[in-house]
């Protein structure tokens, strides 16, 4: 499952090619999110935790989360899409890209109002606004669980997944295996201070590049600038950005 540092990539890829653009065609195979989504303008992309939130004019939110086979892919008009169409869950077409998610296995058009409600239960988002003494006061309620678990708890703080979960502790030298009442508050708060701040390095591009392989020349699909190679693992969902149109 993509993390809160991945989501945050794709949030900024997707807001780079969509934001300020109108829809020009929408599709879905998805009823419960289809709607007359063609004429609004995109404002701009967000993530939230391990949400992906697109933004409509008018007051609507189309939210997505990816769980473990979730994708979005951003392609150039007449370009072959890298899955088949039966893979396919929305595209959001503009003049100048299409987007398309494929296998979302969380999708729905709300208001404001009602994201703001979906999204209320969800702990402080180590990516944003991040209140460190509201999520250890939330990682006390759960005194009794392993640490490692406690990081996990999306409603604790949202955006680690088991690799900044793993790093974090290992960082900390904090056994995943220890009882979170076992840990005292100054030590929790390192812990997500931590793992705040591995995110961030990581939603920079700061780390270590995943492994890169040879693809002859592919154009970049922000301006169409040839480039050698692309990114595989977590980052393959968004591919084929040159270094100046990578976020």
């Amino acid at each position: 499952m993509p993390e809160g540092d991945t989501i945050f990539r794709t949030a900024a890829t997707l807001t780079k090619a969509l934001a300020g653009k109108v829809v020009t065609r929408y599709e879905t195979v998805l009823p419960k999110i289809e709607a007359p989504l063609r004429g609004r303008t995109i404002e701009r992309v967000v993530a939230a935790g391990k949400h992906l939130i697109i933004d409509f004019s008018g007051d609507l939110h189309l939210r997505t989360h990816m769980r473990m086979n979730g994708q979005w892919h951003i392609y150039r008009h007449g370009e072959r899409w890298w899955k088949p169409r039966r893979d396919m869950r929305v595209v959001i077409e503009t003049a100048d890209f299409v987007a398309v998610g494929f296998n979302l296995p969380v999708a729905e058009l709300l208001t404001g109002r009602e994201l703001q409600r979906e999204l209320h239960p969800q702990g402080p988002d180590l990516l944003g606004e991040f209140d460190v003494v509201e999520a250890v006061r939330r990682a006390r309620a759960h005194d009794g669980e392993e640490i490692a678990d406690v990081l996990l708890n999306q409603r604790v703080a949202a955006g680690i997944g088991n690799i900044w979960k793993s790093e974090s502790l290992f960082a900390r030298g904090i056994n995943p295996f220890t009882l979170t009442k076992d840990l005292g508050d100054d030590a929790l708060e390192q812990l997500f201070l931590k793992a705040r701040v591995l995110l961030q390095a990581s939603a920079k591009g700061s780390r270590p590049q995943l492994h890169v392989y040879s693809r002859g020349g592919q154009p970049c699909r922000m301006c169409g600038t040839a480039i050698e190679s692309r990114k595989q693992g977590l980052d393959a969902r968004l591919t084929y950005w040159c270094p100046r149109c990578q976020p």
